[in-house]
């Protein structure tokens, strides 16, 4: 099972990381995701496209960016 790390700007409060972490678990092939307000980072486990990972981010409201990827 792959680890992609991703850095996530633009959440303010816990809304904003449950409405992330919803939005990055809706995407096909995550497994589960983490989301923290500090320092602003989600670490997603599955076999999803980082690509959609950071599409679901920004479509959600947030800039997002893959800072590493595990497979």
């Amino acid at each position: 099972m792959a680890e992609i790390k991703l850095k996530i700007t633009g959440m303010t409060c816990n809304h904003c990381v449950a409405h992330t972490k919803k939005s990055l678990e809706a995407v096909p092939g995550v497994e589960s995701a983490e989301v923290t307000l500090e320092p602003g980072a989600a670490v997603v486990r599955g076999e999803a496209d980082p690509k959609a990972l950071v599409a679901a981010v920004k479509e959600a409201g947030y800039q997002a960016e893959v800072v590493s990827a595990i497979a």
